[in-house]
């Protein structure tokens, strides 16, 4: 029997979700929700589900579904929105929250002209070499990417590259793609995402391209990180912890069939 669920449309960076408070509806199947949901020609549209669970660790559990189903370990974007929502719906403005990847900590640091919110991502594993034929570099923030540093954008098929990525040796569970150049005093990406393609941002990907670019010595913490749908602030020093700042936007709160 259909019955209708509340479900939140947000986005980080016009990176978009709809979130869903998994506590109340207890949709058994997340991914099957996911597709349909996320679908932009026959329901709300998005890039992922953004699934909040009871957790026995922390304040709360994020799920990210993907568009097509799958399902991805972390999400710096959607942790913003996650926080977000949790702090509007008298949660805290300070939570931890446990994901695939790993407990995140999440701050509200302000709410105006822009409601920004502060993640502890934990510590980055780093290994530069070549990929591709291309200076790279493999980075994972509780979930894969890939970021490899090149003069054009233009000159390179984003989408065929990460697609070759995909279910190697080194990825067989396939992995986040990145490129990324100088761009004034911080760094200038596109991303393309498992499970979505191109978006217009990716949070835990543009820590990647700072925390590589910092290792590279082509940047310094803070870095700015300018994506297709806007700046990213993210901090990281060596052997440390990784930070990443960023808005959050509530777009509008409906309800649909599940």
């Amino acid at each position: 029997m259909s019955r209708r669920v509340p479900i939140t449309k947000m986005h980080g960076t016009s990176n978009d979700f709809v979130v869903l408070d998994n506590r109340r509806a207890k949709i058994a199947d997340l991914p099957a929700f996911g597709r349909h949901v996320c679908d932009r020609h026959v329901a709300v549209g998005a890039d992922g589900l953004l699934a909040i669970e009871a957790s026995s660790v922390a304040d709360a559990k994020m799920r990210v579904i993907n568009a097509d189903g799958s399902e991805a370990e972390m999400c710096g974007n959607g942790m913003r929105c996650v926080a977000r929502w949790l702090a509007e719906n008298g949660e805290g403005d300070a939570r931890r929250v446990e994901t695939a990847g790993g407990i995140i900590e999440t701050a509200v640091v302000r709410r105006e002209p822009s409601f920004d919110v502060r993640l502890g991502l934990g510590e980055p594993e780093a290994t530069h070499r070549p990929i591709a034929g291309y200076d790279a570099w493999s980075i994972v923030m509780g979930n894969p990417h890939v970021v490899l540093f090149v003069d054009d954008f233009d000159a390179v098929d984003l989408e065929a590259l990460a697609s070759s990525l995909q279910g190697t040796p080194e990825h067989p569970e396939g992995t986040n793609v990145h490129l990324a150049r100088r761009s004034g005093d911080g760094l200038e990406v596109r991303h393309w995402e498992r499970g979505v393609g191109r978006t217009m941002a990716c949070g835990t990907g543009a820590v990647s391209c700072a925390v590589a670019a910092i290792s590279a010595g082509i940047a310094v913490s803070p870095v700015a990180v300018r994506v297709p749908g806007g700046t990213l602030g993210v901090e990281w020093t060596p052997e440390g912890g990784a930070f990443l700042t960023g808005p959050a936007e509530r777009v509008f709160d409906t309800d649909v069939l599940a």
